[in-house]
């Protein structure tokens, strides 16, 4: 990815914070309603996203009607009054908005992953509070990774325990949706080394977030430095995020699936982008001797290859959504291993998938697909950007070791 080159340390070039919303979020009632709801949402974010992504605007109206939608608690447990809908249903919501706009898409991933956490960590007093914030529609942004540490999993964040709160400080980056959030999960160290989830009010004094984000790809997923300047966090909204890692859970596999299908988005955005091209503006090539660019055999083999590529990946989406189910509903050593593998098997053909089909676009599409007018390189940009937050060559490596010799995944949120 590009970095920027914009420096962070005048913090008064900070963003002000957004006010949470004045009513209350609707809440889905099922998972047909949740698909029902993501796919009317679909068709009117998909119009725009060529131009917000070319000018890097940034997906205001949008984003309030997506977490108004309540699609933003969707996970939220039942007995707290969420939809609690299936793992399958929250990845093919994910994957329909994405296809619309893949960095919409991925603004959601951290908030749905912390309330995950917060189900699978928090006591019930903790769990009821900010349950409720989610289904009143506030949004989580995020404070995870640093950037220039050695390893992702090596943070320098830490916070000073100050009787009924903390005090955080350091820097983050890689921030998505903090930009517009209502409130910021700040992974940070206690004295002990173990990372907790500080959530602070996003208009804290101290915490300031830099617009300046200037990766290639996925432009507008609200993402920047995020400063932690002596942040007042109440131990009320101080989630114990490593006991979620310290047994097994689903909480990586959480993370992990919302990102494959964010993937899977890109790439059905890409095939429909190439016959839409293919079936209204490219000609067929002169010595085949047709008519028409769709009559092309070869052509007609890509696109059927392609499809039938996304639809292996999509499958497996579904296969490991219902596996974090169980996994969820009984966590043991068997049932989130299988979480696991099975996502990490879909995470392997989502990023190739999604790198063939916004590749082949422009060879199927021919020369003229490639002018700015028509912006595709953005489906191409978005993927190539999307697909690194997890090296596939290394999920390889996990189902090797644990299909060949019974060794079950590392417990960690990018497995």
């Amino acid at each position: 990815m590009t970095i920027s080159n914009i420096k962070t340390d005048d913090a008064t070039r900070g963003v002000p914070a957004v006010a949470r919303p004045s009513e209350p979020a609707h809440v889905i009632k099922s998972d047909a309603e949740a698909i029902e709801v993501a796919k009317r949402l679909a068709t009117e974010f998909g119009p725009g996203s060529a131009a917000r992504d070319r000018e890097r605007i940034w997906p205001v109206r949008e984003l309030d009607a997506f977490s108004q939608s309540g699609l933003w608690s969707i996970n939220v447990p039942k007995e707290f009054g969420g939809p609690e809908v299936s793992y399958a249903t929250l990845a093919k919501v994910i994957e329909i908005i994405s296809a619309a706009d893949p960095s919409i898409g991925q603004i959601a991933q951290n908030h749905l992953g912390v309330v995950a956490a917060i189900r699978t960590v928090s006591d019930e007093e903790q769990q009821k509070l900010l349950f409720a914030e989610v289904l009143r529609g506030t949004r989580f942004g995020n404070a995870f990774s640093e950037f220039g540490s050695k390893r992702a999993v090596d943070f320098e964040t830490k916070f000073v325990d100050a009787g009924d709160h903390v005090i955080v400080n350091g820097r983050k980056f890689y921030s998505s949706g903090a930009l517009l959030a209502h409130l910021v999960p700040i992974v940070a160290l206690d004295d002990e080394g173990r990372a907790w989830y500080a959530i602070a009010e996003r208009d804290a004094p101290g915490l300031t977030v830099v617009d300046d984000w200037s990766s290639f790809g996925q432009r507008t997923t609200l993402s920047g430095t995020v400063i932690l300047d002596n942040v007042k966090v109440p131990k009320s909204h101080l989630v114990p995020g490593y006991k979620g890692y310290e047994v097994p859970t689903a909480d990586g596999a959480i993370f992990q699936i919302i990102q494959v299908a964010v993937d899977t988005g890109i790439a059905q955005a890409a095939i429909d982008e190439t016959v839409s091209f293919v079936r209204t503006k490219s000609r067929a090539w002169v010595d085949s001797g047709l008519e028409n660019a769709w009559d092309d055999p070869y052509t007609i083999q890509a696109i059927g290859d392609l499809t039938l590529r996304l639809h292996a990946a999509q499958a497996l989406l579904e296969k490991a959504g219902y596996a974090i189910d169980r996994a969820v509903a009984n966590p043991t050593i068997e049932t989130v291993a299988q979480s696991q593998i099975t996502t990490a098997e879909a995470k392997i053909l989502s990023t190739e998938i999604a790198i063939a089909a916004t590749n082949k676009l422009f060879e199927l599409a021919g020369t003229r697909s490639t002018l700015a007018e028509h912006n595709l390189d953005r489906h191409w940009r978005n993927a190539r950007t999307h697909t690194l937050h997890d090296p596939v060559r290394w999920k390889y490596a996990i189902l090797g070791k644990y299909f060949l010799n019974g060794e079950n995944p590392p417990l960690h949120a990018w497995s």
